[in-house]
C-alpha cells in the first residue's frame, strides 16, 4: 500500500497553438481568404496573441488546446478539478478498478506532525482498506465496496481543457489559498504550458504576480514570495524542462 507523489504529464496539444489562435483572431478584423491569413501570421503569431490578450478578445484562445495526465492524485483533488466544468475528463474508475492494495495520498499538514502521527494516518488508511476488501470477499461488488475508500485514495486521470479556461484554471489554483494539492498541480501544468507556448501563457499565474490580490483580508500576504516563484518556473519552462522536472519543482515549492 504505496504513498504516491503528484506527477502531471502535458501528453498533447494543438498543433502550433499559437499560429492557429493568431489566425483565428486574424480572420475577425480581416477580409483575406484563410491561406492569406496563415500566411501573415507565421512569425508573428507571438505578438498577435498578445495583442489579443491587451485588447481582452480572448474568443480566439479557445482554438488551442492541452491534454494532460496526472497521477498520485486524490480523489479529493478530483472532486475539485471537476468543478471546472469547459473541460474533458477520463478518470479512473473505482467502480470497475478493483483495488488490491491502496494507493493514497498524505496531506503535508499530517507529516508536519511527525512520524507518529503519520504513521496513525497510514493506520487509519489500512483500515479502510481492510473494510473495502471485506465486502469484496463477501461478493459485493465493487462499485459498492467502494463507499469504504477514502477521499484520500490515488486516481489516475486524462483531462482536456483549452487555453482560455487554462488561463482561468491558473488564475485561481495557483493563488496560495488554493487547496494544496491542486495548487501544486495547476503550477505543474503552467510551467508545461510556458514550455510550449510561451507567449500565450507567460502572463498567467495567480492574480497577484501581474496585479492586486483580490482576497482581501483573506490574502496570504505573499505576493512578491508568489512572483518570484513564478519566474524561477518560466526559467525552468525556457529551459525545456521535462515534464517530471516540472512536476518536481511543483511538488517543492508549491506545496
Amino acid at each position: 500500500m504505496p504513498q504516491r507523489n503528484m506527477e502531471a504529464l502535458l501528453l498533447c496539444h494543438t498543433p502550433e497553438p499559437e499560429t492557429a489562435i493568431a489566425l483565428a483572431g486574424r480572420l475577425c478584423y480581416s477580409d483575406s481568404d484563410i491561406l492569406s491569413l496563415k500566411d501573415a501570421v507565421q512569425g508573428k503569431s507571438e505578438s498577435f496573441v498578445k495583442k489579443l490578450i491587451s485588447l481582452g478578445h480572448l474568443s480566439p484562445i479557445e482554438h488551442a488546446s492541452f491534454t494532460f495526465a496526472a497521477q498520485g492524485v486524490s480523489r479529493a483533488l478530483l472532486a475539485q478539478i471537476t468543478r471546472h466544468r469547459i473541460a474533458s475528463f477520463s478518470v479512473q474508475s473505482q467502480r470497475y478498478v478493483k483495488k488490491d492494495a491502496l494507493d493514497y495520498i498524505v496531506p503535508p499538514s499530517v507529516k508536519a506532525l511527525g512520524e507518529e502521527a503519520e504513521l496513525e494516518y497510514i493506520a487509519q488508511i489500512q483500515q479502510c482498506e481492510q473494510f473495502y476488501q471485506h465486502w469484496l470477499s463477501l461478493g459485493i461488488p465493487a462499485e459498492d465496496a467502494r463507499f469504504m475508500l477514502p477521499n484520500a485514495a490515488e486516481t489516475r486521470m486524462v483531462f482536456t481543457m483549452n487555453a482560455r479556461e487554462l488561463m482561468h484554471f491558473f488564475n485561481l489554483r495557483c493563488c496560495n489559498r488554493a487547496q494544496w494539492e491542486i495548487r501544486a498541480l495547476a503550477w505543474a501544468m503552467l510551467g508545461m504550458c510556458m514550455r510550449e507556448a510561451p507567449s500565450l501563457f507567460s502572463i498567467c499565474g495567480p492574480s497577484c504576480a501581474s496585479g492586486a490580490c483580490p482576497e482581501g483580508k483573506m490574502s496570504c500576504g505573499k505576493a512578491g514570495e508568489v512572483r518570484e516563484r513564478l519566474e524561477k518556473l518560466k526559467k525552468l519552462a525556457a529551459s525545456g524542462a521535462s515534464d517530471a522536472e516540472i512536476s518536481r519543482f511543483a511538488r517543492e515549492n508549491c506545496i
